[in-house]
């Protein structure tokens, strides 16, 4: 049996949503989890900031597409998998880890129904946090049918 991996951030920017040639949805976030801590030299704020890859299946990507969006809090429960790919520019391979959920997983919205609302105020981004999201041309698209667990 394998560990869960547990995220609670924020979406960088809107779900990107697919659907396999089954008809099922697949939804991938960019999620960024931040921790602080005070420099015990200096006494100073530090902050890190992780962005970390989700790709959710079926019915909870259909859920994620509908409610969530641009600077959402999320808490993610899946299993983290890392997959291999060929760089054709560079002539290498890369490997690229991202956090599954499927039946197994879990995907709850926090912070709140004004966050998570389809509509769009521009008010509301004014109370979440600046992020800036990594540039995604470095990975290839996704094989979907590759990371079905099943």
């Amino acid at each position: 049996m394998l560990l869960p991996d547990i995220l609670i951030g924020h979406l960088g920017q809107e779900p990107e949503v697919r659907y396999r040639s089954e008809g099922d949805a697949v939804a991938v976030l960019s999620l960024a989890t931040s921790e602080t801590w005070r420099d015990k030299q200096t006494g100073e704020q530090k902050e890190r900031t992780e962005w970390d890859r989700v790709v959710i299946f079926g019915k909870l990507a259909d859920i994620a597409a509908e409610y969530l969006r641009k600077g959402s809090q999320v808490y993610i429960e899946g299993q983290l998998r890392t997959r291999k790919w060929f760089d054709k520019t560079s002539g290498q391979d890369r490997y690229s880890t991202e956090v599954l959920i499927n039946q197994q997983g879990t995907m709850q919205m926090l912070g709140g129904r004004s966050q998570s609302e389809p509509s769009r105020s521009s008010d509301r981004g004014q109370s979440q946090p600046s992020l800036s999201v990594p540039p995604r041309g470095s990975e290839p698209p996704i094989d979907f049918d590759e990371l079905i667990p099943f």
